[in-house]
């Protein structure tokens, strides 16, 4: 376990001499294979720790979205044990699994907005999916959009923004149902270097006020100010690397 040096200090996650963090995510030699006997992830263990910041770093198909598809429960671990926030995904019910989401915030590089819907509507559909009344929907959204500096798109349809309006739109999205853990699939990747710093930013700032934050990237200048960095190479964790040190796997 890793302590994350970026928690605010009357944190009750920062570590000290005597108290680590506890751990919100953890695999335990966890495999996963498709059909045809893929293999996209291999005897995979580690843990996060609640209100870590963690970086997934490695080349295209090195396991990083499978890693973020199981913990948002959209896939299921072939082997291991995947405990997040205390729930073994390889055995949760489909019925438990919307509550288990509602602790999530995903962000994927499509954003996935939907283009009939204004930037309000869409950041309110997970707060009405999830039983929220159209008022109570209305109002969360509307500081989730601010908080993203969006404030002044709420009737715009997303096809009116730039791809890093909408970006940050599909973060206010994640971060409407306040979520525990937000994980972010390569955020930036179809970004220029302005928006992408700004997305990334605002991901910082949201785990500062106590989000655990998972962010896959294969962009080596996101990695140097990160507080933990996961480096996976072909399905296998081979390096893990905080700000102090440099394990390998």
């Amino acid at each position: 376990m890793i302590c994350s040096p970026s928690l605010p200090p009357n944190s009750s996650t920062r570590c000290s001499a005597d108290h680590a963090p506890m751990s919100i995510i953890s695999f335990s030699h966890v495999a996963k294979k498709y059909p045809g006997d893929v293999t996209a992830l291999s005897d995979v263990s580690m843990e996060v720790a609640e209100g870590e910041l963690v970086y997934l770093a490695g080349p295209s198909g090195a396991g990083k979205s499978t890693m973020l598809k199981l913990i948002a429960g959209i896939e299921r671990p072939s082997a291991g044990v995947l405990l997040v926030s205390g729930q073994d995904m390889r055995k949760l019910s489909r019925a438990t699994l919307p509550y288990l989401r509602r602790k999530l915030g995903l962000i994927l590089q499509q954003h996935q907005l939907l283009r009939d819907r204004s930037v309000l509507q869409n950041v309110m559909l997970p707060l009405l999916v999830s039983g929220s009344s159209v008022k109570e929907a209305e109002q969360r959204a509307r500081v989730a959009l601010e908080r993203v500096g969006l404030g002044d798109k709420v009737t715009l349809l997303p096809q009116a923004l730039s791809g890093g309006e909408q970006q940050r739109v599909s973060i206010a999205r994640a971060i409407v149902h306040r979520p525990r853990i937000i994980l972010a699939d390569e955020p930036t990747a179809n970004l220029d270097r302005a928006s992408g710093k700004l997305v990334i930013d605002m991901l910082q700032a949201f785990n500062a006020a106590g989000a655990t934050c998972i962010i896959s990237t294969h962009d080596e200048r996101l990695l140097q100010n990160a507080d933990r960095v996961v480096l996976l190479d072909r399905g296998r964790v081979s390096v893990m690397r905080d700000a102090d040190s440099e394990v390998g796997a």
